[in-house]
Parts: structure tokens; sequence; C-alpha cells
């Protein structure tokens, strides 16, 4: 009953947004996580106004990962699931295996969604989830916004949105809770090999990292790791939406992209095939900067971000971030700063943002000879 609890508030949401018969469609390994949040939908759609179906990806990448993925179909259907779509996958060669295995699945969720015309996938990460995803952050020198962990929820595709709803702060789901919910509704839970593989982090920190802080510091770590998630998604969002008000203030001072933030985004993520203008010079003057110089440190990295972001398609970094910065708050006369895809110059108080694309030197040369 604690896991069909946690998914009331989900599906009722979706039941409620208008769309007669919303389908929401469970994406299901068939391990016992992903089977107790299928039965968790199974028992609690029809309640809210909501279909229920469940998406399988086979990745191919084990022997027998066929026969994984019907079991895990039968099961669904068995719980009374439909549609119930099984959709094998190839997953790409490039990058880490498991960024690759999980571009794969996410895509395959996409696809079959709109095949279907979905409102949404569920996917059931849990709270050990979340302490993982936060302890991995914290190694790896992140802010609150990676600390914040995993989103309860995010756009998954136009129309479709992808929920988790076994993360909530509420109901305390964890993997010995879906483990219990399998046992007791008699499903059988595929135990995945690549969960004990030590070759990817994430699995040292369940297997190894995880054990010996609960045994050196008490039984509350993975909890505790999660609550933080919490905590830091609460700020990370108030500091975000600050930042955002700034970025609007700022925006009279800031000659735009003919098509806006959106669009630059699009273009980073799709690569520069993707239509549409290419970034052009952007100027904050001096009363802007002086409004960025004023304001909280964690709120001007955010504003600078979101401008390199939406207005440049650039990714910065932290390092990327507090260069432009300095020309804001430690102004001595310094040159300018390259940045992936921009090139930043103060001239007489303004901000003056420039795209930069190949070698910043060889630029920096052709305007030093012009």
């Amino acid at each position: 009953m604690q896991i069909r609890r946690a998914v009331r508030p989900t599906l009722a949401a979706l039941g409620g947004v208008g769309k007669d018969d919303a389908l929401a469609l469970v994406g299901l390994s068939g391990g016992a996580d992903s089977l107790a949040l299928a039965a968790a939908v199974a028992a609690e759609a029809g309640q809210a106004g909501v279909r229920a179906g469940a998406v399988i990806v086979d990745h191919a990448l084990q022997s027998g990962s066929k026969r994984v993925a019907d079991s895990a179909a039968a099961q669904a259907r068995g719980l009374g699931l439909a549609p119930v779509v099984i959709r094998r996958v190839e997953v790409a060669a490039a990058g880490g295996p498991e960024a690759a295995a999980r571009d794969a699945r996410y895509g395959a969720f996409v696809t079959v969604a709109a095949e279907l015309g979905a409102a949404a996938v569920l996917t059931a990460h849990t709270r050990d989830d979340q302490a993982e995803q936060v302890l991995l952050a914290l190694a790896r020198g992140s802010g609150t916004r990676s600390v914040a962990g995993i989103p309860s929820s995010r756009p998954l595709s136009d129309g479709v949105d992808l929920l988790r709803p076994l993360l909530g702060e509420t109901w305390k789901i964890t993997r010995a809770t879906t483990e219990a919910a399998c046992a007791e509704l008699g499903l059988t839970p595929w135990n995945d090999p690549h969960n004990l593989d030590a070759s990817y982090a994430r699995v040292r920190v369940r297997e190894t990292a995880l054990p010996t802080l609960a045994r050196e510091l008490g039984p509350g770590v993975v909890a505790g790791l999660a609550r933080s998630a919490d905590l830091a998604r609460e700020d990370a969002d108030a500091l975000d939406d600050w930042a955002g008000r700034v970025v609007a203030a700022l925006l009279p001072t800031v000659r735009p992209l003919p098509e806006g933030g959106e669009a630059a985004q699009r273009r980073a993520a799709e690569g520069p095939a993707h239509p549409g203008p290419a970034p052009e010079r952007q100027v904050i003057d001096a009363g802007g900067v002086s409004v960025l110089e004023g304001l909280p440190a964690a709120v001007r990295q955010r504003a600078i971000h979101q401008m390199a972001r939406e207005y440049f398609g650039a990714a910065l970094t932290r390092e990327h971030t507090l260069s432009i910065a300095a020309l804001i708050t430690h102004w001595k006369g310094q040159g300018p700063v390259f940045v992936p895809g921009i090139r930043v110059t103060r001239v007489a108080g303004e901000l003056v943002c420039d795209p930069q694309s190949g070698s910043p030197r060889d630029t920096h040369s052709m305007l030093a000879e012009s």
C-alpha cells in the first residue's frame, strides 16, 4: 500500500489535466523497483481516470535479454497494464556504456510515447537512487543543482513528461520497499548482473561506499543524503528563479537573438546542423553590469550561466563562469575572456559578448592586427 499511496498524487495530476483517459506508461525493466511501480500504477490508475501501460526497452547488451523483456511484458499484462510495448534498441559504442544505454532507453521512451499518444512515462527511481546520485555529485564537487539529485519530473518531449513518483519525500520509498512489495504480490523481479559490476561508479557507491558510510556513521546515511537532495532542490529552485528574474530585467539592455533563448539551447543540443540564426553580439550596458555586480555571488553566477546558455547555446563550467564574473566584480583593465562559444570583453563599462568559434588565440590575433 505504501507504493500505491506514493503514486496517487502523480496519477491524480495526470487525470486532472483535462485530457480524457490520459495514458501513462511505466518504464519497466523487470527489476524490483519498476515491477513494484507497475503494480501500484495498475492498481491506482483507474481510480485516477488514467489509462496505464508499459514500455520495456531491450538494450540487447546481454544474452537472454529478449527472454527478460518477454518476462517483464508478461508480468505487466498480468497486472492489467495495456498497451505493453517491447522496444529493442541499439546502444551506441561511443561514450560510456551507462550513458549510451540511458540515451538509447530514453530515446525509446520518447518514440513509444509519441506512437501511443502517452501523456507521461513513469520511472521507478527510489530514495536509494537519490542517495547514490547525491554522493556522486558531492564527489565531483558539484553545486546545489547537481546535489539536488534526480528531479521528480521533467519534460521528456513535446507534450510528454517524465515522472518519478517514488522519489517523493513523504513516503520514503526505498529499494527494500519495492522488494518487499514484489514478494507480497508474488512478482518475480529480474536481477540485472550489471548492478553488481564494480567497473561502474554507481555500483561501487551502492555496494561499497554507502554500506561503509552506514557502518561507520549510522544507518540513516541513505535517508540523510536523499533528504539533502530535497533541501538542495528547494535552494536551487529559488536561486534559479531569482537569476531568471535578473536576466529578464536585463533583457532590455541586451540585444537578443532574433529567435530567443530556447532556440539557442536547441542549437547547442542538436549541433550546428540545426537551422536558425547564429548567435550575435550581445551587450550588457553599464547599468546592467552594476546590477550584476551587486548580486550575491550565487545569483550572479547563475545569471551569467543562464545568459550564456540562452543567447549563445554555451554550457559553461564554474571556471568559465568565474572568469566572466571577474570582469564584473574584479575589473582591473584586463583583456577579453574566452570561454567555449563566447568572447567576453569589458569596454567603457559595458560587457560585450561576441560569438567565438575556432581558436581563441587566432581570433585574438586577428583583432590585434585589425
